[in-house]
């Protein structure tokens, strides 16, 4: 095959062109810090890409609903916290009024207090967090007490097809017969009635409190130890996705290196390859 001087350029030119655009290539990758800039410099490295980043907007979406469940459990445990609280106190008055003899204006006085911790029992179920009310079911638009509640339970998902309930529902606590029980024990104080029967239900209404809160506990132990999981699983991501999307700039160092050195050999022998044509002689 005969090879002429224009050949010779075409290739020239070609090869130099390559060479260019290699140089390019890593320029862009030691500028950006990603191995490639676009879907065509390698559609393995882009699908997997896509793979990994969405598997960690799917781990952050988890770690904004741990947010959420935490909201929840503290909020709740904080205000089981109160009722145990508050009913311990009724349980101190209740057999204070059954066990002691007392005027009827100390019997009276027992009888306003309890009526003052209920209100407070009622504020405590008709918490709120944000515009929800935390004790009313799925029914959050509902007040526990005076509301059209239900009993089921408030889902959070926190991992693949891993939902935990984060809610206390009125099943287990602030129900009608709660309250109706403590104003039952009001009436009979007031009334002269037998006090000493109700020191065994206001006792298993405590307790209900606490079982109930210690339930509370043992779901927030598991939702801290999904979080530390879903922790370890986002670290585990973040590598994957720098292993297939982040340059080795050590490795691009080198290759600038050899590629400017094959620009510069590349560019000397196209200087010597192409020679001089008549037209320069009549210039």
């Amino acid at each position: 095959m005969r090879v002429t001087q224009s050949m010779l350029g075409h290739n020239s030119l070609r090869h130099l062109s390559n060479s260019y655009g290699r140089l390019n290539k890593i320029y862009d990758q030691i500028n950006t810090g990603k191995k490639i800039t676009r879907p065509s410099d390698d559609p393995v490295v882009a699908m997997r890409g896509i793979t990994l980043r969405a598997h960690r907007n799917e781990i952050q979406q988890f770690k904004r609903n741990f947010a959420e469940a935490h909201n929840w459990i503290d909020n709740t445990d904080a205000a089981l916290n109160q009722a145990g609280e508050a009913m311990h106190r009724i349980n101190v008055l209740v057999n204070r009024a059954a066990n002691e003899t007392m005027e009827e204006d100390g019997k009276q006085a027992i009888a306003d207090e309890i009526k003052q911790i209920k209100e407070q029992l009622i504020n405590i179920a008709n918490t709120k967090v944000g515009d929800r009310y935390i004790f009313s079911g799925t029914a959050t638009n509902e007040p526990t007490v005076g509301g059209n509640i239900n009993t089921e339970a408030v889902e959070i998902e926190l991992g693949k097809g891993i939902k935990i309930p984060v809610n206390v529902t009125t099943e287990k606590v602030f129900s009608n017969d709660f309250f109706a029980k403590i104003d039952q024990v009001v009436e009979d104080i007031e009334n002269g009635g037998d006090v000493q029967q109700h020191i065994g239900p206001m006792e298993r209404l405590m307790n209900d409190l606490v079982t109930e809160r210690t339930s509370l506990g043992a779901r927030a132990n598991r939702v801290d130890l999904m979080e530390e999981r879903v922790g370890m699983q986002e670290i585990m991501a973040r590598q994957l996705q720098s292993d297939n999307e982040d340059a080795e700039y050590e490795q691009l160092i080198t290759e600038m290196v050899k590629e400017e050195s094959l620009l510069r050999a590349s560019l000397g022998v196209s200087a010597r390859v192409i020679q001089p044509t008549l037209i320069d002689f009549l210039r």
